[in-house]
């Protein structure tokens, strides 16, 4: 069994998983994987290499500022949508601490 044999056979059985195991899809799912391992086939299997500049060195190995350390901000908590017909709850405010007795 050649590589793309066993390619094909990989896309055909993570199509049949991915749409829930039927019977009886057998032809339809090899055709698809036939066409997903070709189009994998003819996709470039790297990034095109830069230009190359007039001293020979690539355009990439260029020495570049070095960019800042921007941390990206955390994303806002999302909102949680009650189901329809349901009122939304409000958050609870925190309670003061007790007093002491005395």
């Amino acid at each position: 069994m050649s590589t793309d044999d066993k390619r094909v056979r990989e896309f055909a059985y993570q199509i049949w998983e991915s749409e829930g195991k039927p019977e009886g899809q057998e032809a339809r799912h090899w055709e698809m994987a036939c066409k997903l391992a070709e189009a994998e086939a003819l996709a470039p299997t790297k990034p095109a290499q830069a230009a190359k500049t007039n001293s020979g060195k690539t355009a990439a190995s260029k020495p570049t500022a070095a960019k800042p350390n921007v941390k990206a901000k955390p994303a806002a908590a999302a909102k949680v949508v009650p189901p329809p017909g349901e009122k939304p709850v409000a958050a609870k405010k925190p309670r003061a601490p007790r007093k002491p007795a005395s």
